[in-house]
């Protein structure tokens, strides 16, 4: 499974990429959610110490979406969960796969080329509300 990425957490649970992102998010909360079954679960087997389902991790990122340690807390609590819970692995592979194609990326690729440019240009990302002014061309 690919590592699940750190930015993408939290720009997801930012809001970014819109409505695609919001059900991201959703689809996250309610796979972690999902009982918790361990690949030992077998009765006699010696029980593991306290693993996390994720959850309080997914909470602690929900109520501080800015802090990247808690976004990496998450992530750690998902790696170990999925380590121990192929169903669940599944499940995160699955979703991981939908999540990475929703725009929460902030990768700008702006080209001018060739020839001279007498206007104003301007570079970026997620432009609203902009207009431009310019004087009439002399005679």
């Amino acid at each position: 499974m690919d590592p699940i990425s750190v930015s993408v957490l939290a720009a997801l649970v930012g809001g970014a990429g819109g409505e695609a992102g919001r059900q991201a998010w959703q689809g996250l909360a309610t796979l972690v959610r999902r009982p918790f079954r361990r690949d030992d679960d077998t009765p006699g087997s010696d029980p593991l110490p306290h693993i996390s389902t994720g959850l309080p991790e997914l909470t602690a990122l929900q109520n501080a979406p800015t802090d990247p340690a808690r976004a990496q807390a998450l992530v750690t609590a998902l790696s170990v969960r999925a380590a121990l819970d192929a169903e669940f692995r599944g499940f995160l592979e699955e979703w991981w796969q939908r999540a990475q194609s929703v725009g929460t990326g902030g990768n700008v690729h702006n080209n001018i080329g060739g020839g001279t440019y007498n206007a104003p240009v301007v570079q970026g990302r997620d432009f609203s509300g902009i207009s431009f002014t310019t004087p009439p061309a002399g005679p």
